[in-house]
This record gives structure tokens, sequence and C-alpha cells, in this order.
């Protein structure tokens, strides 16, 4: 089925966050695997997939978001994003990319532009819930529109026709930690709780969870064991309030080994960003999903409630919340742990795995804008 675009060159738009880039080096492997020539087109920001993919060549436009700051900020950002779509137009010129894939971000932009005045195939992968703007503004171009959930909002009816179900790509250990299933300690060994607060807002979280896990009975906490991530400099406060409270505790400002932490945990309390729910997802671990309250468009409270209406996990919102409230959620979760098991097991049907290769088969299946003979 990939004959349409096997030997050809698949332009990958991509930057900014790893939740971008992760899903674009994914689909990078897999384009490669199938005999296709794969470049990434990226800012400054993304930095390219280093060592990784020696094989894909990567090149550096201008991109600046327009939201946010004064009017020079935005002034400049539109400049740059002008200066971006020049530089894009050049470089696929010579290129002649037979497919581009975007994957969010405003680094994106320029490049899908130009890919579509130059009536290449035009795919956009959404990550999150809620299409991200910088989707929505080039869903109009889009030959395909990939989603990691099966539900996207944000954009207009005749734009939903051309959505396609393929899942988030997710690393083959974290995959691998689902198909090992799920398990409640037995005996002594300790209920573990993993704690990611994820790079925005985890000082919330720092002072969040040791107060509620404070006000558990004795009994629960000591059975508890927290392991969280800790940015900045509260690791030791943070450490000592666990402490305090009698709650093993095992706090780093990052875990390397997430695969491992997450095949030890009984309950994840997490952020809700499109990598984190699709993980979860896929290691079949429940979560108790606390949304960044500041995201653009609100659109990790989209990605929680996908999950919790799966059955996967809880959505609770940090604005309302309170180291009371959650207490009182974390108590009646460890009074009734049939709640976590039936949560794990719904996270993992929630699953979309082969995400990579179902993104692959949405670039290489069908026929180009060109091939069609639409309008440019």
């Amino acid at each position: 089925m990939s004959g349409q675009i096997q030997d050809k060159l698949v332009v990958l738009a991509a930057g900014g966050t790893g939740g971008h880039m992760f899903p674009a080096r994914a689909l990078g492997e897999e384009l490669l695997q199938r005999g296709c020539r794969v470049a990434l087109v990226t800012d400054r920001r993304g930095g390219g997939f280093g060592d990784a993919l020696p094989q894909v060549e990567t090149h550096f436009i201008s991109a600046t978001a327009l939201l946010g700051g004064g009017v020079l900020r935005k002034v400049r950002g539109a400049l740059d994003l002008t200066l971006g779509y020049l530089q894009a137009r050049r470089l696929l010129g010579r290129l002649r990319p037979a497919a581009a894939v975007g994957f969010g971000g405003y680094a994106s932009v320029p490049t899908i532009l130009a890919a579509s005045k130059l009536r290449s195939r035009i795919v956009l992968h959404e990550q999150n819930q809620v299409a991200g703007r910088a989707n929505r503004l080039l869903a109009g171009r889009a030959d395909a529109i990939a989603s990691s959930f099966p539900q996207l909002t944000g954009l207009a009816e005749v734009q939903q026709q051309r959505v396609v179900l393929t899942g988030n790509p997710v690393r083959a250990d974290i995959a691998a930690v689902g198909e090992q299933g799920y398990r409640l300690p037995e005996g002594s060994a300790p209920f573990v709780i993993l704690v990611t607060g994820g790079s925005q807002g985890a000082r919330a979280f720092n002072e969040l969870l040791p107060a509620a896990v404070a006000r558990l009975p004795q009994e629960q906490r000591v059975r508890l064991k927290v392991v969280q991530q800790v940015r900045g400099d509260d690791l030791d406060s943070v450490s000592a309030r666990y402490e305090e409270s009698g709650v093993r505790s095992e706090l780093q400002g990052f875990f390397e080994d997430m695969p491992q932490r997450l095949a030890a945990a009984h309950l994840v309390i997490c952020r809700s960003g499109a990598s984190t729910v699709t993980e979860l997802a896929a290691a079949g671990r429940p979560g108790l999903f606390i949304p960044y309250p500041f995201a653009a468009d609100d659109h990790q409270t989209g990605n929680a409630r996908a999950m919790a209406d799966a059955g996967g996990g809880w959505l609770m919102q940090q604005r309302e919340l309170s180291a009371e409230l959650l207490a009182e959620k974390l108590q009646s979760l460890l009074e009734e742990p049939k709640l976590l098991e039936d949560a794990a097991s719904r996270a993992r049907a929630a699953a979309v795995l082969g995400a990579a290769g179902r993104l692959a088969d949405l670039v290489c299946d069908s026929s180009s804008a060109a091939e069609r003979g639409d309008a440019p």
C-alpha cells in the first residue's frame, strides 16, 4: 500500500517541545523502514533528532509564536513566520517532497504552507483532544488529519470529514508495560503513587501532594510510597514533609527510567499533556489527572476528560482542588482497590497502539493534491 510514496521524500514539520518532536521521530523511523526518504524541517528550539536518526537531514527555518507579549512581539513573530515561509518555499522547491506532515506548533506553519503551495500531500497530526491553533490554521489545506483520540474537537465540520484515528506514537518500552498487566500490591509491599508534574506548574504538586497524604489515616499512610518528580529547589522541603507524615518517598528532578517507574506504579497523579495521557493508556495505569490550568485552549482538560470518559482515570481541576479534596479521593481509591483495577483495564483498552504504522499508512496510501488535480 505504501508504493505511491515509496522511495520518495517525506518532509516532517515539527519544532519546540518533545510532544511534537517525538511523534515526528517515530513516524520518521517507520517511513525509513518502508523505503522512504525523510527530512525534518524545524526551528532552532526543535533541535532535530540528534544521533537517533542520522539518515534524516535536518533543515532550520525561522518561526516565532504570534501569541502572547505586546505589539512589538507580535510584529516580530509575524515577520519571523514570513521569513520562515520564504525559507521553506526555497527549501521545498529544491527538495520537492511527495508529502509533508505537520505536527502542530507554530514551527510547522511555514513548512506546511509552502508544501501546500507546491501541491504536496499534506497530513497533519494532532496529539491533543482539542486541535491546536497551528493545526486549526492549516486544517483547510490538509488531505488528512491524524487524531490521537477517538473524538477530535476544535475543527470545522467539513474538516472533521478528513479526520482519521491513528493514535499518538509511544515508545515500545512504555507499551510493553501494558502487556505485563496491572497488579495491586500484595502482603507488605507498598502502594506506589507515581507523581509526574511535567515541566509546567510542577510547584503546585510539590505543595498539594504532601499536604494531601498527610491527611490520610495512619493505616493508609504507612502503606504508601510516593515516587515524585520535584522540580526546582523544593526537593529537600518536600522530602521533609513526607517524612513528617510517615510516608516513604523517592524524589528526583527527572526520571530517566519512566517505563520502570510506570511498571511499579499503582496510581499515577499527573498533568494531562498528550504524551502523558497516551503513555498511561499504553501502559495500562490508572491516572488521576490534574490538567495544567494555563495550557493553551485548555487542551489538557480535553485530554483528561477523554481518558476519564473512557474509564481510565479521574479528572480533578486544579482551580477547584484542595489538599482535603485530594485526600478524600486518595482515601476512597485505597479503600476500594477494585476501582483501580477497573481503571487500569479501561486505560489499556483505550490505547490506540501501533500509531506510527497507522500514521505512515495515512501518509503513504493516498494520492497527493497534485495527483488528484486539486487546485493549489
